[in-house]
């Protein structure tokens, strides 16, 4: 496959880098000495793996939808690539977009949840920066 023209490419890069704040946060935030909000660190590992399947479809010019829905988003990868089905469990996260959001949404969030969310995101991250690289893009670590 050709890479995309350079705004692509730029905007893919842009989406991985959001996300790897996301990530970056979360991780940060499970170790905080005083009460972590987990609600706050399990919506940043959801945004993680959200931004990282977005920067796949931007990659290839795939329109997708204002959604937070991870599962909307793994079906509309599914059009470029079989990997999908092995990142299903990510379903778990599209919860915690909305629980930090909107008043009587906001469920408890526990810590074993919030561990689970962290690892879920970086599984997210890991095959889709596998998945970008044979593509040809080029990716910092």
């Amino acid at each position: 496959m050709t890479n995309p023209d350079p705004d692509i490419m730029r905007m893919v890069v842009q989406w991985l880098a959001l996300a790897d704040e996301d990530l970056s946060l979360a991780s940060d935030a499970l170790h905080y000495s005083s009460r972590r909000p987990y609600r706050l660190i399990a919506y940043h590992a959801q945004q993680c793996a959200e931004k990282c399947l977005k920067a796949f479809l931007v990659y290839h010019s795939e329109d997708f939808p204002y959604t937070h829905n991870i599962r909307r988003l793994l079906k509309l990868c599914g059009k470029f690539a079989t990997w999908p089905h092995n990142l299903i469990d990510a379903e778990k996260l599209t919860p915690y977009a909305i629980t930090t959001r909107y008043p009587g949404e906001d469920q408890d969030v526990t810590e074993d949840e919030t561990i689970e969310a962290i690892e879920i995101a970086r599984k997210v991250q890991k095959q889709i920066r596998a998945e970008l690289k044979l593509l040809g893009v080029e990716l910092t670590e």
